[in-house]
């Protein structure tokens, strides 16, 4: 069984950071490209930062989306199954559950989500 489960979020004052968590298990992790979206109330689902599996490559590639590109970094940790999206700068339009996601063997795998909250 398939299990992403996501931490680290909360609520944060503009300007802030965190540091989301999300372990993965049931899967071959390193063979498995990564993925956080996120969704606020009444807003598509959009893709903020992806990593591609480490299977066939020493060096992982990354992408980040262009409202958050200065501001986010995504990376992974094959040996623990986990992946982190570290946000800094935050700010209150960054409000949103965070997602994670796990392309692998040719099934899409969503976690439960993390509630961020970003205050004035």
């Amino acid at each position: 069984q398939v299990q992403l489960v996501e931490s680290g979020g909360g609520l944060v004052q503009a300007g802030g950071s965190l540091k989301l968590s999300c372990a993965a298990s049931g899967i071959i992790f390193s063979g498995a490209t990564m993925g956080w979206y996120r969704q606020a109330p009444g807003n598509q689902r959009e893709l903020v930062a992806q990593i591609s599996a480490t299977l066939d490559s020493m060096v992982d590639s990354t992408y980040i989306g262009d409202r958050v590109k200065g501001r986010f970094t995504i990376s992974r940790d094959n040996a623990w199954q986990t992946i982190y999206l570290q946000m800094n700068s935050l700010k209150p339009e960054d409000t949103s559950i965070y997602y994670c996601k796990a392309d692998w063997s040719g099934r899409a795998y969503w976690g439960q989500g993390t509630q961020v909250t970003v205050s004035p």
